[in-house]
């Protein structure tokens, strides 16, 4: 079947045009062809954990807490309280957008199986290099997981013990017990998800409730004019005010990336067509409102940024406590609980990329496709795309030890390469609907504002990815370049040197059925 022709009915599985021999990936009954699909990965995810699940992957009030440093460098905080807001609509429009899509056909393969339905033509091509895009930008922000649980670690020994001294290769330790353990998490997966996103979920939101608390009772009150007016455009060498905020937006729009990490679960939820949406929006617009609310209060609370900005653990948020509270067990007690969800979302990354590598692999989008498309007989998981997302995070982390610029220019690859994964399947989807044919969509639709939505995504879109490959200081060095930009660009030349060599012979165009009607 030709998958650039328009179907008649509502998606609810697919098939793809592997050998013969090989077990369909996604049954329908043939008694029953609305029922929901069976897969070999089987529905065991409950709503709580699917809502939970992305809540933690997210992660974004914590993630802020962690990296708000950033934002104090270039724009200070008019960029993160305004630059909050901008991001906290447009991302919130990016999943509308992601879980209109995700309704109407849910797939493990997401970006990369939207890209080449909805593509107006040449859908081989536009899958292959999506997907290449796709789990490229996943692995990368899986490994960043790992460097900030070992960077919380490092700064609260830092914090406790005067006399340790800090050595690279403590991190890259740090980084392969915490690439480690999400590794063995995932192996039990099915036995311990639904636990493990309950206690994320209740800690994510008791512990900001607890943290405004905190910081609000016993914090020094910034001023008004601090917090709304203080736009930073001298420090790190832009001069320019307008370059400053964009700057600094990006440290408020990298906690609500990563909307997809939910999608690439697809086969393993139950009611997954209602239950996707949810999740999707549910958490994003949920952590975009934690967030905004964090950053006034840290704002408010900072106390003396001149001691925060040159705290000597590395990690400004344990002075604000230490600040805030007078006490080192208190301000270790509250990182560990954000400590907790990062863990949580780290092994949650961990799941979603190799449910992806696996779904490209089956799709043979990937060298070796029929070794990282196979299923554990035992563990009932992708355990060679899992051992393969593990082994990369690992080789990444030695780079950690000869340079951690080095290491840190490879990962903030991570957000350009989301952001850039959700702009072509929205694009292409707006041009369906503007073009035609009429779209079936599934139980999640709007269709008077599904398009405006759409829109004002991609601007937003391309809004943020213009601000990623700007160093963050001058003049620029070596050590200060930001090298997303050459990165994403290697990886899109990969992507299409793997086009002309094979790949348009190889890849499997994934067959969406039923995805729209005459």
């Amino acid at each position: 079947m030709n998958s650039e022709l328009p179907f008649k009915e509502v998606s609810v599985g697919y098939t793809t045009t592997t050998s013969q021999d090989e077990e369909s990936v996604v049954k329908e009954s043939p008694a029953n062809p609305g029922a929901e699909p069976t897969t070999l990965l089987g529905r065991y995810i409950n709503l709580p954990s699917v809502i939970n699940f992305e809540l933690c992957t997210q992660a974004a009030w914590e993630t802020i807490a962690i990296t708000f440093q950033f934002s104090l460098l270039n724009g200070g905080p008019a960029s993160m309280v305004y630059g909050g807001i901008i991001a906290g609509f447009g991302a919130s429009a990016v999943a509308i957008s992601l879980a209109e899509m995700a309704s109407m056909d849910p797939a493990v393969g997401a970006q990369y199986r939207w890209s080449a339905n909805f593509a107006p033509a040449a859908p081989r091509f536009w899958g292959l290099i999506q997907g290449w895009l796709t789990v490229a930008a996943w692995i990368f922000t899986t490994a960043a997981g790992p460097a900030s649980l070992a960077n919380i670690v490092e700064a609260l020994i830092i914090f406790n013990n005067d006399s340790y001294v800090p050595e690279r290769w403590h991190v890259a330790l740090l980084m392969w017990f915490f690439i480690l353990v999400p590794f063995v998490l995932n192996l039990w997966l099915r036995k311990v998800l639904n636990a493990l996103e309950s206690l994320g979920g209740i800690i994510h939101v008791i512990f900001f409730i607890v943290n405004i608390i905190v910081l609000s009772v016993l914090a020094r009150r910034s001023t008004t004019d601090f917090v709304f007016k203080t736009l930073t455009h001298d420090i790190s060498g832009w001069t320019n005010p307008g370059v400053a905020f964009g700057l600094g937006l990006l440290t408020m729009t990298f906690p609500l990336g990563g909307a997809d990490g939910i999608l690439h679960m697809a086969d393993e939820i139950k009611s997954v067509r209602t239950r996707m949406p949810i999740s999707i929006i549910s958490a994003t617009v949920s952590n975009a409102i934690l967030q905004f609310a964090f950053t006034i209060c840290l704002l408010f609370t900072i106390g003396d940024v001149d001691a925060v900005t040159n705290t000597t653990t590395g990690l400004p948020i344990v002075e604000v406590y230490y600040l805030a509270t007078g006490s080192k067990a208190a301000s270790t007690f509250l990182v560990v609980m954000m400590f907790i969800v990062v863990l949580v979302g780290t092994s949650n990354s961990f799941a979603s990329v190799t449910r992806l590598t696996w779904s490209f692999a089956r799709d043979k989008g990937l060298p070796f496709s029929s070794f990282f498309s196979q299923l554990h007989p035992k563990f009932h998981i992708p355990f060679n795309s899992l051992a393969l997302i593990s082994f990369i995070c690992f080789i990444l982390s030695l780079i950690y030890i000869g340079s951690s610029t080095a290491y840190n220019a490879i990962i903030s690859l991570s957000a350009m390469g989301l952001h850039i994964s959700y702009f072509f399947p929205i694009f292409f989807f707006s041009l369906r609907k503007i073009r035609g044919p009429r779209l079936a969509f599934g139980p999640f639709s709007l269709p008077r504002w599904g398009l405006p939505i759409n829109l004002f995504a991609l601007s937003y879109l391309i809004f943020v990815i213009i601000w990623m490959p700007f160093p963050a200081v001058r003049p620029v060095t070596g050590e200060t370049m930001n090298y997303a930009g050459p990165l994403f660009g290697a990886i899109v030349l990969g992507a299409l040197l793997d086009w002309f060599i094979s790949g348009r012979k190889r890849f499997q165009i994934p067959v969406a059925r039923r995805i729209a009607e005459d």
